[in-house]
């Protein structure tokens, strides 16, 4: 697991072909606005969320966000006891995010 800045996370991504978007956060935060392009699993469903991930392919690039950076890192966390090599967390979360939303 990798904490990048904003400024950092989005050059990164954008240079990636292999990048999935995942947003950890719950459905009411998303129903608020989301970055464009994004996966919504929800890491308060526990076992539920862990299912779910296990679920995705391995080799994506995945870049994690939720509300302000927590919850992504523990995500990124869980990712990487999983097998997942390259999960990147957005620090400040969508608290701070300055591109586009949809």
């Amino acid at each position: 697991m990798a904490d990048l800045l904003q400024s950092d996370w989005v050059a990164q991504l954008e240079k990636d072909d292999n990048a999935v978007i995942l947003d950890v956060r719950t459905e009411g935060e998303v129903a608020d606005g989301k970055i464009p392009n994004t996966l919504h699993i929800d890491i308060y469903k526990g076992q539920g969320f862990v299912d779910d991930v296990q679920k995705l392919d391995k080799s994506k690039n995945y870049y994690v966000y939720c509300r302000s950076g927590g919850r992504s890192a523990q995500a990124c966390a869980v990712m990487n006891q999983l097998g997942f090599e390259n999960a990147y967390n957005l620090m400040g979360g969508f608290n701070e995010w300055n591109g586009e939303v949809e």
